[in-house]
């Protein structure tokens, strides 16, 4: 008959005392050993025809377990993975990275466990003879056969060897369903130790609870054998349900078509190449000519034909130690592909210096830096031709000032109409740099960089009017060139010129001074001309500096305006983006791309669900993302690190 392990037998004492029973003087040579014995007797119909027990030696001590250690490539990938989740935890629901987070789970617990076994499930549909399959790879009637469906209610455990007790109590399997192959066989396959081999409840079973279990047991083996029967090897459930969702674990898969001693003739060759036209239609990589893939293979388990075959790509399948790790590499595809929509885009996304100077020039119309500037300006050809006009033209623009009415000015502080004018423009700019940074990325990030926007914009454009006093002109006149002096030293000669004239005809009028009409008038003439003159020379002169000083005042003020707006929307907006950027690299690094976008990207083809779709597809797409970074930044200006804002 069959036997627990020593191991079962040091962690479970209290079964053992309770299921001895030295009142049976038959099974006395056997009394070291632990066998019920049911599940034999009820395979074989009477208690005469049980197979002997076989018995180990109790371990004085337990054996030592190595645990199982991953490739630094898978290493790496798990890493980024769990730094993925916590970077992404305040941007993406729960819900998106609960499978990441039960990958990672299942990745830490089967570490911690034994890497010299392999864990290899037998599934199957109703009537499909896994069990019987079961029962001959282990070379003793251990799982119950029969007419009777339901047959399998439970999960049993077959181990090859020893230290699997951890592996199988991970499965859930209870020590009474632990079983050791004939001793014989396992001499015969001695390259099968590590293998521990379970039979699964039927996947197609009327019973909830059986389908339960196959669903959990199936997300914690390292491989599966899929059972099938040339009745219903095409059937829809098994290839929707479970063998086009896990298209990406073909190479820790086997597709055994069973019961080929019912076909007759060329019938076995015809259902098994029908059955590899359905595996492709369903995505999953076959494993022919040397390539590495799903197992594909016609046997009977009741005539043994075939079975030798199985028994070989099994050994051969259990001396690689690598399908724990294949397992997990499968399972983190699988999670890089459903995570797919909330990384990764396909256009260039950030902010661009275009749009960024865009949303300056938006700020520095609302504060008005372009009238401030041209205000500026006339301030300063004002402050020219007081200084450089002539007495008589100021003296009569004074006197047309103070003539005109009060009424009709315009007063010094905005009108409100204007500041709504302006908080509209500022919101509008808002927007507008919001939308086209989140242009192109995911939901959750398009959503994060506008709600950053939205909280910088608050008291913007408050800010903006404190910031256009502070920068707007300077107190007091505006600086005069150096020609200024000379300019106002000449037109004071004009005028002295003219007072000089007409004090001189004056002077021979009243008969003071001797006739002589010449020199008095050309006196004045040159007073009189030469004054409008220089005043003219100087206006032109003093474009050049006035348009100088306009600019430069326009140009603080824009600088302020710009300033204000980087500090409070562009630099949140760009610390999204670079979040986002970081978590873009990460998700490439659990997709098999390389910071640098130059890495090797592992791919399975194939959906990501159930469904009836038949196309394949890959499961993450190489060709439509990459980690390269385009020269735009969204920090105005500011490249931390060297980087850049712009993903391409």
């Amino acid at each position: 008959m069959t036997a627990v392990t020593d191991q079962d037998h040091t962690e479970h004492p209290e079964h053992l005392e309770s299921t001895e029973q030295p009142e049976r003087p038959a099974r006395a040579d056997t009394a070291g050993a632990w066998d019920d014995g049911l599940i034999a007797r009820r395979v074989n119909g009477s208690p005469a025809e049980e197979q002997p027990a076989v018995a180990e030696p109790r371990a004085s001590t337990p054996q030592k377990v190595i645990p199982l250690s991953y490739d630094p490539q898978l290493a790496s990938r798990l890493d980024a993975l769990r730094e993925l989740v916590g970077l992404s935890r305040a941007r993406l629901d729960n819900r998106t990275l609960s499978q990441a987070g039960r990958v990672l789970d299942e990745a830490a617990a089967r570490c911690r466990l034994s890497g010299q076994h392999t864990v290899v499930a037998i599934a199957g549909a109703t009537g499909s003879g896994k069990s019987q399959l079961f029962n001959t790879l282990a070379g003793v009637p251990i799982s119950e056969t029969g007419v009777r469906r339901p047959t399998t209610a439970a999960p049993i455990a077959c181990s090859w060897s020893d230290g699997a007790a951890s592996l199988i109590e991970r499965l859930g399997i209870p020590p009474r369903l632990r079983r050791r192959p004939l001793q014989a066989m396992t001499d015969a396959d001695e390259r099968l130790r590590g293998l521990v081999l379970v039979d699964l409840p039927d996947h197609d079973s009327a019973a909830v609870e059986h389908r339960e279990q196959v669903d959990r047991v199936l997300g914690l083996v390292d491989a599966v054998i899929w059972v099938v029967d040339p009745e219903k090897y095409a059937d829809a459930m098994l290839h929707e349900r479970y063998l086009r969702p896990m298209a990406a674990h073909a190479e820790v898969m086997f597709v055994v078509l069973n019961q080929i001693d019912r076909l007759p003739g060329d019938a076995a060759e015809q259902v098994l190449d029908d059955l590899r036209r359905l595996l492709d239609e369903d995505g999953i990589v076959l494993g022919e000519y040397g390539e590495p893939g799903t197992t594909v293979l016609a046997l009977s388990a009741l005539t043994g034909d075939g079975v030798g075959d199985l028994r070989e790509a099994l050994a051969r399948f259990v001396a690689e130690r690598g399908a724990p790790a294949r397992r997990i590499a499968a399972d983190v595809d699988i999670t890089a592909a459903r995570l797919w929509p909330a990384y990764a885009t396909r256009r260039r996304t950030g902010l661009s210096e275009e749009a960024r100077e865009e949303f300056s020039d938006r700020l520095a119309d609302a504060v008005g830096a372009t009238a401030a500037g041209e205000a500026a300006e006339r301030a300063w050809l004002r402050n020219a031709n007081r200084a450089c006009g002539t007495p008589w033209l100021r003296l009569w623009r004074w006197c047309r000032a103070r003539r005109e009415p009060t009424t009709g000015r315009v007063p010094l502080g905005g009108r409100p109409d204007e500041e709504v004018t302006a908080r509209q423009r500022v919101e509008q700019a808002v927007r507008t740099v919001a939308d086209r940074a989140s242009a192109g990325l995911p939901v959750p990030w398009a959503q994060a960089v506008r709600e950053a926007a939205v909280r910088g914009s608050q008291g913007l454009p408050e800010a903006l009017d404190e910031l256009a006093v502070r920068a707007g002109l300077p107190p007091g006149r505006p600086p005069r060139p150096g020609w200024w002096p000379v300019a106002v030293l000449a037109q004071a000669s004009m005028t002295i010129l003219q007072f000089v004239g007409g004090l001189w005809l004056l002077g021979q009028i009243i008969g003071v001074m001797a006739p002589n009409l010449g020199v008095p008038v050309l006196l004045m003439v040159i007073g009189i001309v030469g004054g409008p003159l220089v005043e003219w020379s100087c206006r032109m002169a003093a474009r050049g500096p006035a348009r100088r000083y306009g600019l430069e005042a326009e140009r603080r003020l824009r600088e302020a305006a710009a300033g204000c707006g980087r500090a409070r929307v562009l630099d949140p907006v760009a610390a999204e983006l670079l979040r986002y950027r970081e978590v873009r690299e990460q998700y490439g690094r659990v997709a098999g791309v390389g910071a640098g976008g130059g890495g090797a990207l592992r791919r399975a083809s194939g959906p990501v669900g159930g469904g009836s779709g038949g196309s394949r597809q890959p499961l993450v797409r190489v060709a439509e993302f990459s980690t390269g970074w385009g020269r735009s930044t969204g920090l105005g200006g500011v490249r931390p690190g060297g980087g850049s804002l712009t993903a391409r």
